[in-house]
Order: C-alpha cells, then structure tokens, then sequence
C-alpha cells in the first residue's frame, strides 16, 4: 500500500495519477481517499488501519497544522486523524507526502 499524505488542495491525486500511470478511473477504482474524516467515528482505529491497508493507494488530507479547535469533538477528530496516519505509515510500503504539487518520499521507495 502507499500512502500518500499532504495539505488540502496540495495535488495529492494528481502525484498519485502521475507516479502510478493511473487515469482518474483507475485511482478512483484503487484508491480512498479522506480517510481522516473515518478516524473521527472509528471505534477501533487499528482495526480501519489495517481494513484500509489493503487498498493499493491511501490519500490523507494533513489536519493537524493550525489554530487548535475549541470545540472538544473536533479536538478529537483531529486527534484521531493522526493516529489513523501514524497506523497507515506503519502498515505502508511506501509513504508520500505532496506539497505544493511536489511528491517527496518518505519510506520505500516509488514505483
């Protein structure tokens, strides 16, 4: 599995179309992506880390930079994103991370 994390709007899909040769088709067909809105109403986030890892590509969106929410339940959420993350990376052949549209490795290596 790679994962592939990175800011909002960073060009996630596109470096995962690009690195893989997929058409939009073929990544929607192989791959999920915002998985860190599941961790918020997981029960058990090892057992959705391990459910996840076996899709061929993993798209997180990065939540943690920035102002800390006030509201308790989103606290959480956010909380529980990074884990979820930190579970995936663990599982992950390959990890990626895209900013500004720049995909830099880092564990495994690219296909």
């Amino acid at each position: 599995m790679m994962l592939i994390v990175g800011p909002l709007f960073s060009g996630k899909r596109q470096a995962a179309m690009d690195i893989l040769g997929w058409s939009r088709e073929e990544l929607e067909k192989r791959a999920v992506w915002d998985v860190q809105d599941l961790a918020a109403s997981a029960e058990d986030l090892p057992a959705l880390a391990e459910n996840l890892s076996h899709r061929d590509v993993v798209i997180a969106t990065e939540v943690g930079g920035g102002v800390v929410p006030m509201d308790p339940a989103e606290r959480a959420a956010r909380e529980a994103a990074g884990r979820l993350t930190c579970l995936l990376a663990q599982r992950a052949e390959t990890v990626v991370r895209v900013f500004c549209g720049i995909p830099t490795v880092l564990k495994g290596k690219l296909p």
